[in-house]
This record gives structure tokens, C-alpha cells and sequence, in this order.
């Protein structure tokens, strides 16, 4: 099924806007996945048949490959991206507030590169949409069966001083719906978000959170959520040892690296240098070697005992281990799915697994961090 996405859904889908083709995608998977009959297909053809179970954060995934925030903004397709096989998915980022985002057009494609430059601004329904959302899906539906992850952005009406209430009160909102929070200070779209990602400024922000958790948590008798953090691939060395530092002396949990870059890859193609002109985050295969250099400091930084989140350029399973062997215990795919469709899923689960044989594994887990013990090649 990737090739026929290829040859002939890639080609359709190129001709439109990027922000409508991404749209249309996501609602023609909530439709087809909105009833058995229909449902069933889709199962049959992506889901994966191989298990790679890890357990992390005290939940179990049946493998480590997941979907990544800003594919399903608004928790559309929930029912669709469990169908076609993911093992966790991560919705948003949400707001405090309700926000339209930046002026269209907002999303460019390169397929030449397999990138996507965009600068939507969190647009999403605000917090108590999303609550609103999520309660009636659940409700419908229950629970989905694999972890949801929840990322969790700063309203642009909102001062930078102010921004640990934006994040603390959606945070409170969402808490019953989420299994994992992830706290976004790394978007190159909205004004001086990244800011943040300062000690003090980063700190004020999960310690809010904290609050919240412990309140919640012992109100309704259960464990924290688990909160992870979510950095910029142009941090220096030293801006990361420190936002690694304040992140864990904070309790958080794990770390994502990396949202999307603002620098650019060189091309020789006029078009490709026109989309590259825009202003916004790049995703997809050239931010690929950059997050899995940060994945590999970060591990290091940490003696490999804190969880780390790989996402940036993963198109196919060779760029999954690749990130899993520098460190990462699960991994996310955005414009993957964008240029190699829903089969994504499935041929990157089964490529991990074959990877496991050739390396003489007999679990997942024991592939994190494999090329700093001098294997995983």
C-alpha cells in the first residue's frame, strides 16, 4: 500500500495546498474509521502484526513508534490513527485560549526534500473545546487502547511572565483525558515562545504543572501524568545540558527532541529555494541528522537513564533505529505520514523488528542507546 500511496495518492496530493491536502487526509481517515465496515479495511491492510511492547512511564505500548503533535491539532482522528496501527498518538498543541493561528498560507511542501515548512501558529479550539471534545469522544468511543499524548502550547494573547498559568490551566483542563503531557516551548511560530526554554522561565512553567498534577492526582486517588519536555534543535550545548538539568530537577519525566528547525538545507532547485524562503519550522528528512545528534548528547547527558523522545525526519524503520539506537525509547513520525502515507506505520514496525534479528535482540528496549555501546550499525 505505500507504493500505491506513492505512485498515484502522493502525485493527487502534491497538486493541492498543503494545509487543505493535510485537512482532507485527516478527514477522510475520521470518516472511513467512524464505522466497522469501513474500519475493518484499513485495520487488515496497516495495522502492524509484529509486537515490540516496551513499557515506559508505568504504560505499556505495543511497539514505540507513534504519531507526533500537529498531524491531529484537534483530536479528530483518534479512531483512525489507532486503526491504522500507532502505538501512541499525540494530539494539539492546545491553548488556554481558542486561536485561529497565523494568516494562510501557512504549510509548504518540498517533495524533493520530503520537508514541510509551516508556520500555523498553534491554531487549535483552546482548552475547554478540547475538553469538551475529548469527553464526547470518549464517551462514544471509551478510552483509546493506546496512550494519548496531549501537547500543551502557550496563547499567543498571553504575556511571557503569565505563561506558566496559560500552560498550568490547560494542563488542569485536559488531565483526565491525557496519559502524557508534553510541554511545548520549542515552536518557531509563535513571538518569543522559545524564550522559555530559559532555566528560570522553563522551570516556573512545570512546577505549575506539578501543582496541578499532585492536586489532581491525589483528588482522584491515582498516579501523576507523566510531563515531558519539548526542545528547539538550535539550542546550544549549553542552553541543553541546562534545559536537561532544570527539566529533570523539576521531575519531569522524559524529554522530546526536537520540534522543527529554523534553518534551511541547500538546494539548487528554484522551487525548492522559493518554499525554503518562508518563514516557519522545517520538518521532515533534513531535520533528520539534527534531532538524532541532540537524542545522542542527551543520552549521554543522562547516563541514558532518562527517556527521551525521538521525532524529526523519520520516513522509513532505518530512520527509527536509527534514533532508538542514539537513545531514543520511542520514536514520532509527522511528515512521514505526509510523504509515505498510512502504511508508514506498518513498515516501520516490521522493519524494527527485523532489525532486532539481525542484531541478535530479543526486545526493543535493549536497542536504545545500542551506537553509544558501540553497536546498532
Amino acid at each position: 500500500m505505500g507504493l500505491v500511496f506513492r505512485l498515484f495518492a502522493r502525485p493527487i496530493l502534491a497538486l493541492q495546498d498543503s494545509e487543505k491536502a493535510h485537512l482532507r487526509s485527516l478527514k477522510m481517515l475520521r470518516i472511513l474509521c467512524s464505522n466497522p465496515v469501513t474500519r475493518l479495511p484499513l485495520k487488515l491492510l496497516y495495522k502492524p502484526k509484529k509486537k515490540l511492547q516496551i513499557n515506559l512511564f508505568g504504560q505499556e505500548y505495543f511497539h514505540p513508534f507513534g504519531l507526533a503533535a500537529g498531524m491531529d491539532k484537534r483530536a479528530e482522528a483518534l479512531v483512525g490513527w489507532e486503526t491504522i496501527g500507532l502505538g501512541f498518538i499525540e494530539v494539539g498543541g492546545i491553548t488556554q485560549h481558542e486561536q485561529d493561528g497565523n494568516p494562510k498560507p501557512r504549510m509548504f511542501r518540498s517533495s524533493s526534500s520530503r520537508s514541510l515548512i509551516n508556520r500555523m501558529g498553534f491554531n487549535n479550539p483552546g482548552s475547554k473545546n478540547m475538553a469538551l471534545t475529548l469527553k464526547s469522544h470518549f464517551d462514544k468511543y471509551g478510552k483509546p487502547n493506546v496512550p494519548l499524548w496531549i501537547n500543551l502550547g502557550k496563547s499567543k494573547s498571553t504575556a511571557l511572565d503569565k505563561s506558566h498559568t496559560d500552560y498550568s490551566t490547560t494542563f488542569e483542563r485536559l488531565w483526565e483525558f491525557g496519559d502524557v503531557f508534553v510541554i511545548n516551548v520549542s515552536s518557531p511560530n509563535t513571538p518569543n515562545l522559545r524564550e522559555l526554554q530559559n532555566d528560570k522561565s522553563l522551570a516556573k512553567i512545570i512546577d505549575a504543572c506539578q501543582e496541578i498534577n499532585r492536586n489532581l492526582a491525589g483528588k482522584n486517588k491515582s498516579s501523576l501524568k507523566p510531563i515531558l519536555v519539548k526542545i528547539a534543535p538550535e539550542l546550544n550545548d549549553v542552553q541543553l545540558e541546562m534545559i536537561v538539568k532544570t527539566a529533570m530537577s523539576c521531575n519531569c519525566d522524559g524529554i522530546v527532541a526536537t520540534n522543527t528547525t529554523t534553518s534551511r538545507p541547500e538546494s539548487n532547485s528554484k522551487s525548492d529555494r522559493q518554499i525554503f524562503g518562508q518563514e516557519g519550522g522545517l520538518s521532515g528528512k533534513p531535520l533528520a541528522d539534527k534531532s538524532t545528534d541532540f537524542i545522542k548528547k542527551i543520552y549521554s547527558l543522562t547516563g541514558g537513564k532518562w527517556p527521551i523522545i525521538g521525532v524529526g525526519g523519520i520516513m522509513n524503520s532505518d530512520d527509527a533505529w536509527e534514533k532508538i539506537t542514539a537513545g531514543a525509547s520511542l520514536v514520532q513520525a509527522y511528515s512521514g505520514f505526509v510523504f509515505e502515507g498510512a502504511g508508514l506505520t506498518k513498515s516501520v514496525v516490521n522493519g524494527l523488528s527485523k532489525k532486532l534479528k539481525q542484531n541478535g535482540l530479543a526486545h526493543i528496549s535493549e536497542a536504545v542507546g545500542l551506537t553509544h555501546k558501540g553497536n546498532g550499525e
